[in-house]
């Protein structure tokens, strides 16, 4: 297993030697669209993206790329590469199984609470404010208050967000 990021970089060879890659978008993006990496591109068996809920992120783009880029591979080489989609946060995943190219009866594989080893509680809060910033202070503000209440009843709290940059709010 092998990390290839903006800041740690593999030589071409020991990319050829690796049975893993881990890597962010952005970067294998880079690689698989230089030409002379081409080779290691056909490489590649088993395409894992985490978090495939990014689509609908800044991200989302390079996200798509990718994807499209593979499924070209597949079609214009006839070999076999699997796309796996994960997100503990995706409601649109048939929408999204549709893109990545998911056969829906065989190969769209869904998990709902049951199960969870721990059942979890889901709330839902409607909330009527149309101006942007103030809808998503207003979301935030509630949130935390929920989150309080629950750890001081002596309960844990989870909460999901879109993306990254949305957990330090």
């Amino acid at each position: 297993v092998k990390e290839l990021t903006g800041d740690m970089q593999l030589t071409k060879r020991e990319l050829e030697e690796t049975q893993m890659i881990v890597t962010t978008p952005e970067k294998w993006d880079v690689i698989t669209r230089k030409s002379s990496d081409v080779d290691l591109a056909m490489l590649v068996k088993l395409l894992i993206i985490d978090e495939v809920h990014l689509l609908n992120d800044d991200r989302g783009p390079v996200i798509e790329a990718l994807v499209a880029r593979t499924l070209r591979q597949v079609e214009s080489t006839q070999s076999m590469i699997r796309i796996v989609g994960l997100s503990a946060t995706l409601p649109n995943y048939v929408e999204v199984a549709r893109f990545l190219g998911v056969n829906l009866e065989a190969g769209l594989f869904f998990f709902n609470a049951s199960y969870r080893p721990i059942p979890l509680t889901q709330q839902y809060i409607g909330v009527t404010e149309t101006n942007y910033l103030s809808r998503n202070h207003l979301m935030n503000e509630i949130c935390y208050k929920k989150v309080l209440e629950a750890v001081k009843r002596g309960q844990q709290a989870m909460v999901f967000v879109h993306s990254r940059k949305d957990t330090g709010k």
